[in-house]
């Protein structure tokens, strides 16, 4: 028999929760839910949408688990205050992990995780609760990305990383093995970071710059 599940949120990283819980896992999705303001629509992809204050009552926890599909808005505040307020109300916070990634030690992942497809993720990892770890990213063996954070796709973390909580790191980017990252550091995409970071720091990668040739000039 299926599990159920009711997903916070009806936005594009809803629609993908769907889609993998649905397609790989022995979950079933019975609907959506979102805060009352934003509960504006009666349905999405043919599944009822539920205010948040009704939530319990048409999805009660007895029943159904739940998954908090928010990305990284507000520093990844608000995943992280839905998670506290859905963990509040008793549910069991689901996790997925995709089938196609490599995952060698899958009891060191938390609550609200989504793992998507072509993740390495190398022995001795610790991935804590609400963390989003989108496609195609290296988790080096011995490192621990801390609770609430989100790492975008191809990311290299080298081994014995330590990533803070609610941190961001962007596209492509790469940690150097022993790196410590604090809390709350956004690392932009193609950002290479070679010494520890201190909590709530911006490390921008470095942004292509239009050369005074066009392209109808360059041998390819």
């Amino acid at each position: 028999m299926r599990r159920r599940l009711v997903i916070f949120g009806i936005a594009q990283t809803a629609e993908l929760a769907h889609f993998y819980f649905t397609n790989d896992t022995n979950y079933a999705v019975d609907g959506f839910t979102v805060d009352d303001a934003y509960a504006t629509v009666p349905e999405l992809l043919g599944l009822p949408v539920v205010p948040f204050s009704q939530v319990t009552r048409r999805f009660p926890p007895a029943t159904h688990d739940a998954f908090v599909a928010v990305g990284y808005a507000q520093m990844n505040r608000l995943r992280t205050e839905r998670f506290s307020d859905i963990e509040a109300m008793g549910y069991t916070l689901a996790t997925y992990v995709s089938s196609r990634a490599t995952v060698w030690m899958p009891d060191r992942i938390g609550r609200n995780c989504l793992v998507l497809e072509e993740n390495t993720v190398q022995p001795y990892v610790t991935i804590g609760d609400n963390c989003f770890v989108w496609s195609g990213n290296h988790l080096g063996h011995h490192s621990t990305i801390m609770d609430g954070t989100f790492i975008a796709s191809h990311v290299v973390i080298s081994g014995d990383v330590t990533i803070g909580r609610r941190c961001f790191l962007g596209v492509n980017s790469t940690v150097r093995n022993g790196i410590t990252i604090g809390d709350e550091c956004i690392v932009g995409a193609g950002a290479v970071i070679m010494h520890d970071a201190a909590p709530g720091g911006v490390y921008p990668g470095h942004e292509a710059a239009r050369i005074g040739v066009p392209s109808s000039r360059v041998r390819l």
